[in-house]
């Protein structure tokens, strides 16, 4: 199978670059290389075929491209390099960061870039610690260091720091006449997720601060330089608040929310684990004065687009029973975007017009080799009267009744739906039923739908038993007394929920779960402020809240043979979750199992080395194999 990523059109619309990653198992590593699409003729050869080569950014000359890299560099250091190349030509090094680069943004006249990088240093030995964030999922130790803007020459390769001390920068865009780079930053790492918005005056080297206290995910600005467009919110319903279009008019100084026009995230937040590295943008301002977007809707990801001048909200790109993931667009008339089903990975299409067409035929091989699956897609009426999206994915040849999993997905607020799991095709293979579902707190719906804060287990829960008891009145040939229950992060929460409060599934595997809320404040790289919002609890002001809605209080009620899943880096739920609930079982006599995957983080199942992701799977289908079947 071939992951493919990050589409990029160049500025005149008649070429675009991508990325293409292989998973070399026997090596244990995933290598990526950078492709040209002709868009005339469909025609695509590789062009930078390093084994570390991603995030292609075309430049405004529509000759050159700059994208990162490790070429150069030992496997177990942290830096990235910057190279810039000509289209035909041979790439050079530009500059190298030792801490990393997380966004690039051409100057207008493709001599410069507005690069956020990592700076700081780690302490290899002893850790001094002073700030709030010790660390960060798939980063590492995080409290000495600090993402900051530079402008970088691509012909000599020097650089300026630009980012006032004090701020840490999320992304940053140059504007189209020059003049600016718009940047979003955040002050307080016990509060990263309130943002600042902030231009930066290239000529007069001055930093003006337009808007302060939002949540922002990204930002595009107009063509004209005197707009910038941001997807966010200002956090009305926590972190359950839906993604939205917001515009700011740099001269007006006006800020315009479109909140309540579609009660939808405008963001993708669809569950795939066959996603490359990419560094595509959410959000683009065309020069056809469209703005465009990604927005999650009742199991499908598309592209919608919004005309400032008409207050106007349309579908730019959307296919039935699909997800789009990545997209770029310079005119409406021309998307480019990557696109997946359940049975097809991750492709290159274009749609011109109104015709949508596949380009790239990567996975060719992989899909007529192997037998995929195909779900059924059914909705039930939760006792609320509440509609709830399912689907369940079955062996093509059933005989007799069968074993049947539950999965439950993480986040809350993400969505199964129209898209591609390896992991699902694998476990169905084995000869299972999978259910999976989008219960109270998912995405693709209504706020109201998302909003389960503080009643963790609650509907949430109910939804799932309900989602389980009419699967097996519609698909009879699911045994009923041999089901299975599974899930990560928020779905490994809901795993060990679930296990205390009913003995109807007769194996669990929990996954870089939560057990206790308590811990998971203290511990975790986004505990301190998502526990408060999502649970409602502190530990020092009201600990039995947390403890209510902590499985391991309940641990002696489990009887349900339990593995237990975790991996020793994930900062995100830390491994305490997953020793303390393994020994709480163990001591209340539980069949149960711990496996640890060391140099792993909270991604093992979607990004890990690519032989723990096999024994992953291994250890999960075996765990049900030996107590479903």
């Amino acid at each position: 199978m071939v992951l493919v990523s990050n589409p990029a059109m160049f500025k005149d619309s008649l070429k675009a670059l991508f990325t293409v990653t292989r998973i070399s198992v026997d090596k244990d590593r995933y290598e990526s290389s950078i492709w040209l699409l002709d868009l005339s003729t469909l025609e695509y050869e590789a062009i930078e075929s390093s084994v570390s080569d991603r995030c292609p950014t075309p430049a405004p000359d529509g000759k050159h491209y700059a994208f990162l890299s490790r070429r150069t560099l030992k496997e177990d250091s942290r830096g990235i390099e910057i190279w810039v190349s000509r289209i035909g030509g041979s790439p050079r090094l530009v500059t190298v960061f030792d801490l990393g680069v997380n966004a690039l943004s051409w100057s207008p006249d493709s001599k410069y870039l507005a690069v956020v990088a990592v700076d700081g240093k780690i302490e290899e030995d002893v850790k001094v610690v002073d700030r709030i964030d010790l660390w960060f999922n798939n980063e590492g130790y995080t409290y000495s260091l600090q993402k900051t803007l530079y402008i970088v020459d691509t012909e000599s390769g020097s650089r300026q720091r630009i980012s006032p001390e004090g701020l840490r920068i999320n992304t940053a865009s140059w504007s189209p006449d020059g003049r600016y780079i718009a940047y979003v930053s955040s002050r307080d790492p016990a509060t990263p997720y309130i943002h600042q918005l902030y231009l930066y005056d290239v000529k007069r080297e001055e930093h003006i601060k337009l808007v302060d206290g939002i949540t922002i995910n990204d930002i595009a600005w107009s063509p004209s330089s005197n707009m910038i467009a941001m997807i966010g919110h200002k956090r009305e319903r926590g972190f359950a608040t839906h993604n939205r279009l917001m515009i700011y008019d740099i001269f007006g100084n006006e800020l315009v929310d479109t909140r309540g026009k579609i009660d939808r995230n405008f963001l993708n937040t669809m569950n795939s684990d066959v996603r490359g590295p990419s560094c595509a943008r959410n959000i683009v301002w065309g020069e056809d004065n469209n703005i465009y977007f990604m927005i999650s809707d009742s199991g499908e990801t598309y592209v919608g687009s919004y005309n400032p001048s008409k207050e106007l909200f349309e579908t730019a790109l959307r296919v039935p029973q699909s997800s789009v993931d990545e997209f770029s667009v310079v005119r409406g008339d021309l998307i480019i975007a990557t696109i997946m089903n359940p049975t097809m990975p991750k492709e290159i299409y274009i749609k011109k017009g109104d015709e949508i067409k596949m380009v790239t035929r990567f996975n060719k091989f992989f899909v007529e080799t192997y037998s995929l699956y195909k779900p059924q897609h059914y909705r039930i009426r939760a006792s609320d009267g509440a509609s709830i999206d399912c689907w369940i994915m079955t062996p093509d040849k059933v005989e007799g009744k069968i074993p049947a999993i539950l999965y439950i997905h993480g986040g809350p607020k993400t969505m199964y739906g129209w898209s591609f799991i390896y992991e699902f095709q694998y476990l169905v293979s084995r000869g299972f039923a999978l259910i999976y579902s989008n219960p109270r707190g998912s995405d693709g719906y209504s706020e109201e739908f998302a909003d389960i804060r503080e009643h963790y287990g609650e509907r949430d829960y109910m939804d799932l038993m309900e989602v389980v008891d009419e699967t097996v009145k519609i698909y009879s040939f699911i045994d009923s007394e041999r089901l299975g229950v599974t899930g990560g992060s928020y779905g490994g929460f809901m795993t060990n929920w679930i296990i205390t409060n009913t003995d109807r599934f007769k194996a669990a595997v929990t996954q870089r779960s939560i057990s206790d809320w308590i811990s998971m404040f203290g511990t975790t790289d986004i505990g301190h402020y998502f526990v408060p919002d999502q649970i409602g609890c502190i530990p020092w002001e009201n600990p039995e809240k947390c403890l209510d809605k902590s499985p391991l209080r309940f641990a002696n009620r489990v009887k349900t043979p339990t593995l237990i899943i975790h991996s020793l880096e994930d900062y995100r739920c830390w491994v305490d979750q997953a020793i303390a609930f393994f020994r709480a079982l163990k001591l209340n006599g539980v069949k149960t199992r711990l496996v640890l995957f060391p140099k792993e983080n909270h991604e093992l199942s979607r990004s890990g080395k690519p032989k723990h992701r096999v024994e992953n799977l291994k250890h999960i289908s075996g765990w049900f194999e030996e107590h479903l079947k």
